[in-house]
């Protein structure tokens, strides 16, 4: 089978799902008949960080009990092949044996997991549009096994562009209705050695608002979604001067809207490393901004122009606060009635921004 069929297999089987979730089962029903493997994890991620958010696909690996420690070791321990690495690399797949000359015990993730549990080799990819990464996956094979090949590692390069184009497409705002607002921020504190140790009762309020998957059990009385646990894991890589990036997540509920986590580390007395704090709250029209320009397509004149829009200000007003021609606001609004399928700017500002 040529490669543009083996592509088109699994893009044919993507393209029928109804949402992000089916979209990992299919595409990896499909892509392990083209890239035999005995287990995968799939992800979403958010695109502005590239922090794991839902929803998570474990397959294969049991009820993903070991995913908290899959993640630790991700994000504050020396690895080879780490995602946020893959992120920027000319090629966003590539696998482990041969990344490290066929001893994959030099990456810190084998040598405490994946060694124990079994795996031969692990391929990895991030799915991406442009610099966004809107997943990630992970395929491993078991001993005895062979090691991920050229022509494998190429195939699934070749699908992060396609299939983060379909899942950026899930991500779209809901239509109206539901709440999902408590009195107050969700507030949880996680001691220094990641340990979840207090919560008030708002963050058990929107913890209950999220879908199910992968968790990590707590002395709180809940197990904590893999997606909050890991923000507060890269709060504590950040503080550690593993990662510049920020500990920030935006989180789907199960109705559709968007929550955002964000979390980091304080001081204790004399400097000393001190709890870290994690703050959940529905998410602000200003944390949508990357997920709405991108699940759209919008280029980001169109989404400033969008805005003033959704401010009341006519075409003519737009244009001067814009420096801009009537002629070429009118272009972008038609432009981006198109990407959005409205046909008028009540719609519009409907579909973009309905959570506020």
């Amino acid at each position: 089978m040529t490669e543009r069929r083996r592509h088109a297999e699994v893009m044919s089987a993507a393209e029928r799902a109804g949402d992000a979730l089916e979209l990992f089962s299919r595409a990896s029903d499909r892509l392990r008949r083209l890239v035999p493997y005995d287990a995968a994890v799939w992800t979403a991620t958010d695109p502005e960080t590239g922090l794991v958010t839902a929803p998570m696909l474990v397959d294969n690996l049991g009820s993903g009990e070991r995913c908290g420690a899959y993640w630790e070791s991700e994000l504050l321990e020396e690895n080879v092949l780490a995602f946020r690495d893959l992120a920027r690399a000319a090629v966003p797949a590539a696998g482990l044996r041969a990344a490290t000359g066929d001893l994959p015990a030099r990456s810190a993730r084998f040598r405490r997991l994946l060694g124990a549990q079994g795996v031969d080799d692990e391929l990895r990819a991030v799915l991406r549009t442009g610099d966004r990464p809107w997943g990630v996956v992970s395929l491993f094979r078991m001993r005895p096994g062979a090691a991920f090949g050229p022509d494998e590692v190429a195939l699934l390069a070749d699908l992060s562009a396609p299939l983060a184009d379909r899942l950026r497409r899930f991500a779209r705002p809901a239509a109206p209705g539901g709440a999902t607002r408590a009195s107050a921020p969700g507030l949880l504190l996680f001691d220094e050695y990641g340990e979840a140790t207090s919560i008030n009762e708002e963050a058990r309020h929107y913890l209950a608002l999220l879908t199910d998957g992968p968790s990590v059990p707590s002395a709180l009385g809940l197990s904590l979604p893999i997606w909050v646990v890991g923000t507060a894991l890269q709060a504590r890589a950040i503080s550690r001067g593993r990662d510049r990036g920020t500990a920030r997540v935006r989180i789907r509920t199960v109705d559709g809207r968007w929550l955002t986590c964000h979390a980091s580390c304080l001081t204790g007395p004399g400097g000393r490393p001190g709890p870290a704090a994690l703050v959940i709250e529905p998410a602000a029209p200003a944390d949508l901004a990357v997920i709405v320009t991108q699940a759209y397509g919008l280029t980001p004149r169109e989404l400033e122009i969008a805005r003033l829009v959704a401010q009341g200000l006519p075409t003519a007003g737009i244009a001067a606060a814009l420096f801009l021609s009537p002629h070429t606001v009118r272009g972008h609004l038609k432009a981006v009635f198109g990407k959005t399928g409205v046909s008028s700017r009540g719609e519009l500002v409907a579909r973009l921004f309905a959570e506020r």
